[in-house]
This record gives C-alpha cells, sequence and structure tokens, in this order.
C-alpha cells in the first residue's frame, strides 16, 4: 500500500494542530470529541470515554495519527479508480482525513478523478470550505493546500493502472503470472 507522503503528513499537522487533550470539534462540539492531530471516536481508539482526561505526548499523537492515516489511505485507494501521483494520493488521504470517505465517494471530486479530469478534480477541493453551515477561514486554507498539493508537479505514480488490492487486483496478478509463463521471448 502506499505511504502518505511528508508533505501530506505536513499538510495534515499543520491544519489540524497537536492538541494534547480532548475537546469539542470546531463544527459538531462535543458530539465529536477530538484530540492530538483531529482524531475521532469515529476513527477507533483511543476513545474519548475511556481516556477522558487523558494528556497526550506528541509521540502518542503521532502514533494515532499514523494509525488513522492508514485506516483513511485504504479508503482512498478503494474509491479511486486511476492512476495517482504521491502528491494526489497524500492530498486525497488529506481531504478525506478531514471530511471522511463517505464524503470522499459521494463527491464530485472522485467522479471528477475517476473520469481522468484531473483538473477538473483540483478546482473541486475549495467547495468543500463548509462545517456546520459556516465557511471557515481554516477550511479554506487547507482545501486551497490540498489542491496545490494535488497539482504539484510531481511524476512518481504510487497507485497502477489495475487495481492493486482485492478480488480484481488479485486476478490481475494471477493473469500477468500466467501471461509471463508462456512468453515466448523467456
Amino acid at each position: 500500500m502506499p505511504v502518505v507522503n511528508d508533505a501530506a503528513i505536513d499538510l495534515i499537522c499543520e491544519s489540524e494542530g497537536f492538541v494534547d487533550h480532548w475537546y469539542p470539534d470546531p463544527a459538531h462540539g462535543w458530539k465529536v470529541p477530538t484530540c492530538c492531530y483531529g482524531h475521532t471516536d469515529a476513527a477507533g481508539e483511543p476513545k474519548y470515554a475511556k481516556t477522558k482526561g487523558h494528556k497526550f505526548t506528541a509521540a502518542e499523537g503521532r502514533a494515532i495519527l499514523a494509525k488513522d492515516l492508514d485506516a483513511v489511505s485504504r479508503s482512498v485507494l478503494a474509491a479511486v479508480a486511476v492512476p495517482l501521483t504521491d502528491n494526489q494520493f497524500g492530498a486525497l488521504v488529506s481531504f478525506t482525513y478531514n471530511l471522511g470517505a463517505a464524503n470522499l465517494k459521494k463527491s464530485t471530486l472522485l467522479k471528477k478523478l475517476n473520469a481522468k479530469d484531473y483538473a477538473g478534480a483540483t478546482g473541486e477541493f475549495e467547495r468543500w470550505v463548509n462545517a456546520g453551515g459556516k465557511k471557515l477561514p481554516g477550511l479554506v486554507k487547507r482545501r486551497a493546500a490540498e489542491a496545490a498539493l494535488f497539482s504539484s508537479g510531481t511524476d512518481t505514480p504510487v497507485t497502477p493502472e489495475t487495481p492493486s488490492t482485492g478480488l480484481a487486483g488479485l486476478l490481475a496478478a494471477i493473469l500477468k503470472f500466467i501471461v509471463n509463463l508462456f512468453r515466448k521471448d523467456r
């Protein structure tokens, strides 16, 4: 599985900021308790009810973020059907980490991306700047940074043309193996 690059991790850390305790989510209040780098109960452990009052260290925060980003990366890979560069992948992970996989899946951004309209997808980031019915300056800044990362000049592919996970990936790998077995130029 591709690794989220440093540029994306820096973007996420800067956008979320590190908070060493649980606090109310800016858009949803205490309905969505949050800690460290934007971690919520929806992402799994640690859970608010079990660690209420705990002061997290920076190292704990980074470990929680790494675990959360692994799950988000899987969601992005499952949703995207086209090749991505490392910066495009990182920008989508940041976007999805902030908004959730369900929002990525229903987004016009994803529809344009999967239609190989990379430029059109870049333009969709700026549409996701509201929370709780209000345009938030922090989200405007974050979406601009994600769009800039997504469109930045890196040619390092992180995802193949064909899916590398799931049944489709397994079948593609078996087919490639069989074709290579019978190649005449071997």
